[in-house]
């Protein structure tokens, strides 16, 4: 069931939203200071472009306060206008009764999207 989600996933979607997050990602590693962001934008953009039976978790914390930084950074960077846009598709999906799952999915990438730092994708 994962996989024909996927699929579906793909087909109304799901590759231009990765699509968008590897641009952008490319476009953030153009300077030494965006490769971080970049490196997050590719992660966002691999769990987009399969996000069916993945989990999102924290990562062990790591002393002091880098990731916290970096998440607000990101939050002013873009976080918000990928969050905003998650959230359009999550409510657009959520109005047919067959798009619900695809909606769902949407706001845990939305979640994912306002602070990425600081979590990995298994």
């Amino acid at each position: 069931m994962k996989t024909l989600g996927n699929i579906i996933w793909v087909i109304f979607g799901g590759l231009q939203i990765a699509i968008e997050y590897f641009l952008s990602g490319l476009a953030l590693m153009i300077t030494i200071i965006g490769i971080p962001f970049g490196l997050q934008c590719m992660k966002l953009g691999l769990l987009a472009l399969w996000p069916f039976g993945t989990k999102i978790m924290r990562k062990e914390p790591q002393p002091g306060c880098l990731n916290m930084f970096m998440n607000v950074l990101w939050f002013f960077i873009g976080g918000i206008w990928i969050w905003l846009t998650h959230i359009f598709f999550g409510v657009i999906f959520f109005i047919t009764i067959i798009g619900i799952p695809f909606g769902k999915m949407h706001f845990r990438l939305a979640k994912l999207a306002l602070s990425p730092f600081g979590k990995e994708v298994v």
